[in-house]
């Protein structure tokens, strides 16, 4: 297999640590490039030292130009509003880009600006990014340059659902997601609402009356539904480190009324056959965050409601792993026309 050499940019926050854990492993994949503006000047093992003899090179303030000069390919962990800014840059200079921000994750101009509330400054480039979900575009990814890596509460939710959307069984009205998050999600800043004594033992939600995924969410449970939806979604926060897990709860449809338990794991079983991270759980089993922390895996289980004629769908991942770096792992994987799982295979949750 041909090397790629990779180039971070955001190198040293949660999700650009997690990429460097992960590429540092990768067998196809050479780091070259790494930048931080907090941190400039110093090895990247100055700031994190458990990295030492593991990634030793320095961190810059490179100008995206530099950046791509020695890179076929530039990993974005930067904020929403400066991507957007970035990169163009990176793909007019022939590199490829997956991009971790809101900037390019939309298909239309309208939902982006109503939830990040910005003008964005190259929209012609939401036609060509593709959603980086390998399992939904696996195929569009092995010919794109740009991959917008989703949220982590959307790959949480909407892998949990797209089996009973894709196969039409449920209502696509009336859907609730509840989801819940470590701490790490909020990203690494001093946030007095973030710290320990603020946070330890203690279990909130936020966002309540609108967070900016539930549109992003929408967009692909439309796109499997092959009609509009409409969804309630609440996150939350939990006094841990790394984790996701959603609750989703659907309608059955009349008609699929009658399905057992286990037709309805069948179904979730064999949408998911080609899939290797995401992993069914057999029925009645119950997704632990603690079973796919550091891993790119999802565990998955579907409940039948027979009294109230709903279903229950519970999925469980690492935010900064399937729901951040190692999706985006898998995902330059799948364009560049790697094995999916190199460098992730190895990965396994740990108590």
């Amino acid at each position: 297999m041909k090397e790629t050499k990779v180039g971070i940019i955001g190198a040293t926050g949660y999700v650009g640590v997690e990429l460097i854990r992960i590429l540092s492993m990768h067998p196809y994949v050479r780091l070259t490039h790494l930048v931080s503006q907090s941190f400039v000047g110093k090895l990247f093992s100055d700031v994190y030292p458990s990295f030492r003899g593991v990634c030793d090179l320095p961190l810059s303030g490179a100008k995206p130009e530099e950046v791509a000069a020695d890179c076929d390919f530039v990993i974005t962990a930067l904020p929403h509003g400066v991507s957007s800014k970035v990169v163009p840059v990176l793909l007019g200079c022939g590199v490829k880009v997956i991009d971790h921000s809101g900037d390019f994750r939309y298909r239309t101009l309208a939902p982006y600006e109503e939830s990040y509330g910005l003008t964005h400054p190259c929209p012609e480039l939401l036609a060509e990014a593709v959603y980086g979900l390998p399992e939904l575009y696996r195929d569009k990814l092995s010919t794109a340059r740009l991959a917008a890596n989703p949220g982590c509460y959307p790959t949480c939710s909407i892998l949990g659902l797209a089996p009973l959307l894709f196969r039409k069984v449920i209502s696509s009205r009336g859907i609730i997601v509840d989801a819940v998050s470590g701490y790490s999600g909020a990203g690494r800043k001093a946030d007095l609402a973030y710290s320990f004594c603020e946070s330890a033992e203690s279990f909130k939600a936020y966002g309540v009356s609108f967070h900016r995924h539930t549109t992003e969410i929408e967009q692909e449970y439309s796109y499997l539904a092959g009609e509009n939806v409409r969804i309630s979604f609440t996150p939350h926060l939990a006094p841990m480190k790394r984790g996701m897990f959603a609750t989703i709860y659907a309608d059955l449809l009349p008609e699929s009324l009658g399905l057992s338990a286990e037709e309805l794991q069948g179904m979730y079983a064999s949408y998911y056959s080609s899939d290797p991270f995401v992993r069914i759980l057999p029925v009645n089993g119950l997704p632990e965050t603690r079973n796919v922390t550091y891993s790119n895996f999802i565990d998955i289980s579907v409940f039948k409601d027979s009294r109230t004629g709903k279903v229950k769908v519970l999925s469980a991942q690492d935010n900064l792993g399937k729901g951040a770096a190692a999706q985006a792992v898998q995902t330059l994987n799948a364009m560049q026309g790697y094995p999916e799982g190199a460098g992730l295979s190895n990965l396994c949750g740990c108590i």
